[in-house]
């Protein structure tokens, strides 16, 4: 199907059939383009007007009020098969009215623009007081092959536009897939570290795998110098970047936008699986321990709260990891040295289990907790020295809604079990279902 003409192109074609009346005197001029029909049978197609001169011969009945041979063959036919020749054209439908056989009275010549076999359109004009003669009608022909070059330029460029477009939508798709699998790949990285520099301590002067747990330490602080170059890529904005231009004498830039109803395809952890019934403690507990190492060595205190005999959830269990990792990462992140973590499991309410997680923090001003989940937003702690990307609560909120739960933040914290002025810290509370009974 052809694309639709622009502004350009209708500008040229007026300023084409302003010479053929100034110059050769012609009453009235009209150039159509080829419109194939989807519901039409392969290789049919109609003609739309897209320019008449001068536009005051058209008066009310409008540019599809004019008449147009009959050609009795699909117009997208090879270029050999079209004849030029007015003579050689059907006359006009028959069923047309009076007043639209005089629009195109006169002497008329058909012209089909064509391109490589293919017919891109028609330029049809006509001149009432005398006849076309032959060094005219070459004329008139050659402004018919300015027409069909300008044509094919036109679809062109609009075919790069539209492919630069959709480039940029898949570029942007692809960094949101980048974003996801780095962050993801963050904290997995911190605990190996720290388990490294754990089994340094516990191994004892001259044994042999001391050499092997410094290596894992020396390889995680190389990931870890990788992931911060990648983190100051994500972090670019766009007036760090050039923008993408077509490469022509007029260059056009296109903006590449996501409709907010199509949300692209993110790389998330458990997407596709079913989801099982299990208890939150199968989860959490392996999480536990590498939160407890890296609260060691960052001299912090966590302390948990974990009742028995807890009812069934109906979770991803990836998904939900990932969820839990993201938050109590956090909470080791910016609660200080000296701080306090809390996790408690046990909360219940519309049929959901809770588990919350405080923390000993600055705590998030209010301004920033209507924005929390908002991709690449860290308000406040961008000011600040640790780092982070702004999509760890992005990832958690949708892996949870994908699991028809939901995530509450509280700031300063609900419990006053660890909180104080000093430190106001906040809660976060993942509530997922539990299983019906």
């Amino acid at each position: 199907m052809l694309m639709s003409a622009s502004s350009e192109f209708v500008v040229l074609c007026r300023e084409q059939m302003m010479l053929l009346a100034q110059g050769l005197g012609a009453s009235l001029s009209v150039v159509y383009l080829t419109q194939e029909l989807v519901e039409a049978p392969a290789n049919e197609a109609k003609l739309v007007p897209v320019v008449v001169y001068p536009e005051t011969a058209v008066g009310r009945q409008g540019l599809n009020a004019l008449a147009l041979p009959n050609f009795n063959q699909k117009l997208l036919t090879a270029a050999q098969e079209i004849s030029t020749s007015s003579r050689e054209f059907d006359t006009a439908d028959p069923t047309a009215s009076n007043s639209q056989q005089e629009l195109l009275s006169g002497d008329q010549i058909f012209l089909p623009l064509i391109y490589e076999d293919v017919m891109m359109g028609l330029l049809v004009t006509a001149r009432e007081d005398r006849a076309w003669n032959q060094q005219e009608r070459s004329q008139i022909e050659r402004i018919a092959q300015t027409l069909t070059i300008a044509c094919i330029l036109d679809q062109r460029r609009t075919w790069l536009e539209v492919q630069l477009h959709q480039q940029q939508i898949l570029q942007e798709k692809q960094q949101d897939l980048l974003d996801n699998l780095l962050h993801q790949f963050r904290n997995p990285l911190t605990a190996l570290r720290t388990f490294g520099k754990l089994l340094i301590k516990r191994l004892r002067a001259g044994d042999a795998n001391t050499e092997v747990a410094e290596s894992i330490v020396r390889e995680s602080d190389r990931l870890q110098e990788l992931l911060q170059k990648f983190d100051e890529v994500i972090d670019l904005s766009a007036e760090d970047l050039a923008p993408l231009k077509l490469p022509e004498k007029n260059e056009v830039f296109v903006e590449a936008t996501i409709e907010k109803d199509n949300k692209p395809v993110l790389l998330l952890p458990g997407t596709g699986e079913k989801k099982i019934e299990c208890h939150l403690t199968d989860v959490l507990q392996p999480l536990l321990v590498s939160a407890q190492a890296i609260a060691h060595e960052r001299n912090l205190e966590l302390i948990t709260n974990i009742p028995f005999n807890l009812p069934l959830v109906s979770i991803n269990p990836k998904a939900l990891t990932e969820v839990l990792s993201n938050l109590i990462d956090n909470a080791l992140k910016y609660t200080p040295a000296g701080g306090k973590i809390l996790i408690q499991v046990g909360q219940e309410k519309d049929n959901l289990q809770g588990v919350a997680i405080t923390d000993t923090g600055p705590g998030i001003p209010p301004q920033d907790i209507e924005h929390l989940g908002e991709r690449h937003y860290r308000g406040v702690q961008a000011k600040t020295e640790i780092p982070g990307t702004g999509l760890g609560l992005a990832i958690a909120k949708q892996l949870v809604e994908q699991m028809q739960g939901k995530i509450e933040v509280f700031s300063p914290a609900l419990t006053s079990t660890i909180s104080s002025p000093q430190a106001p810290g906040t809660t976060f509370i993942v509530w997922v279902p539990v299983v019906s009974g």
